[in-house]
């Protein structure tokens, strides 16, 4: 499986699901699932038990992955966008392929 086009720290929109149209920044990428964790984005509610004294149980709040193919990079200029590459080596950048702006 190639590498994922989309990196943590990147703004992205999500396209399908419950979630639809919401924007957020990846936290986390998983390569190898295929799928990245969007702040605020599929939340899930965990029954969490108290381990020791001091922590505290109860229901928290935790995000769930989502598929790559289901979030689009949002270009600065132009909004959700395709990624495509410009260069080769050790020079290779990401670029939007409706402007061509770097990302």
């Amino acid at each position: 499986m190639a590498g994922l086009r989309i990196k943590k720290g990147d703004r992205v929109r999500v396209l399908t699901g419950k979630d639809r149209g919401k924007e957020g920044v990846v936290m986390r990428a998983l390569p190898d699932a295929n799928k990245v964790i969007v702040d605020g984005v599929n939340v899930a509610k965990k029954h969490q038990k108290a381990r020791t004294a001091t922590m505290q149980g109860g229901i928290i709040d935790k995000d769930m992955p989502i598929p790559v193919p289901n979030v689009a990079l949002l270009c600065p200029s132009c909004g959700p966008t395709r990624v495509g590459y410009k260069g080769t080596g050790a020079d290779k950048v990401r670029v939007c392929k409706k402007c061509g702006a770097e990302l």
